[in-house]
């Protein structure tokens, strides 16, 4: 059950992340028909801004567990399943410290805007903590994704990432690998 609901997680914030890039194309499609009434979108640069922060942070947990995030792997791959387990704690547990660096410090950023009532000095007076919600949220939930694979290593597994890059490679799919 718990699998279930991580998993749901991931694809929700996945799904933000695709209703924040479609965010993007609307406005762009909305500016260059509004561009051909000779009218402007005021705002559009600041919330295309915004959105492509949302699809930024949404999408790191699930891209991390599809093992598509940038991965130097060089020395890990050398090594013999003992030694590499342990690399491999090792590497979650201070991406799981960076992870959590990153939120406390995005959510430390929401709760001041909060607190000063920051509002966006752009064409759209927008309180600026809505739209930076994004970050402490998408750092938070790659912290639980990271969390978890750290959880699956220390209990013998192999991490997702893992798993997924080899099925790639054996499917000749090396795209992510470029």
């Amino acid at each position: 059950m718990l699998r279930r609901a991580l998993d749901a997680l991931y694809a929700a914030s996945a799904g933000f992340a695709a209703l924040s890039l479609f965010g993007i194309f609307a406005v762009m499609m909305a500016q260059v028909g509004l561009r051909f009434l000779n009218m402007q979108f005021p705002g559009a640069d600041d919330i295309s801004a915004y959105l492509c922060v949302a699809t930024t942070f949404f999408a790191l947990a699930l891209t991390f567990r599809r093992g598509e995030l940038i991965r130097v792997g060089l020395l890990i791959e050398k090594l013999s399943p003992g030694p590499r387990r342990i690399f491999e704690i090792v590497a979650l547990a201070f991406a799981a410290i960076g992870c959590a660096y990153a939120f406390y410090w995005t959510l430390d950023d929401v709760l001041f805007s909060l607190e000063i009532e920051d509002v966006a000095q752009g064409a759209l007076a927008v309180p600026l903590w809505i739209p930076k919600i994004a970050m402490p949220a998408g750092a938070g939930i790659l912290l639980i994704a990271v969390l978890d694979e750290l959880a699956t290593v220390l209990r013998g597994g192999r991490p997702n990432y893992v798993i997924a890059a080899e099925d790639r490679a054996a499917r000749g799919d090396f795209s992510a690998e470029v």
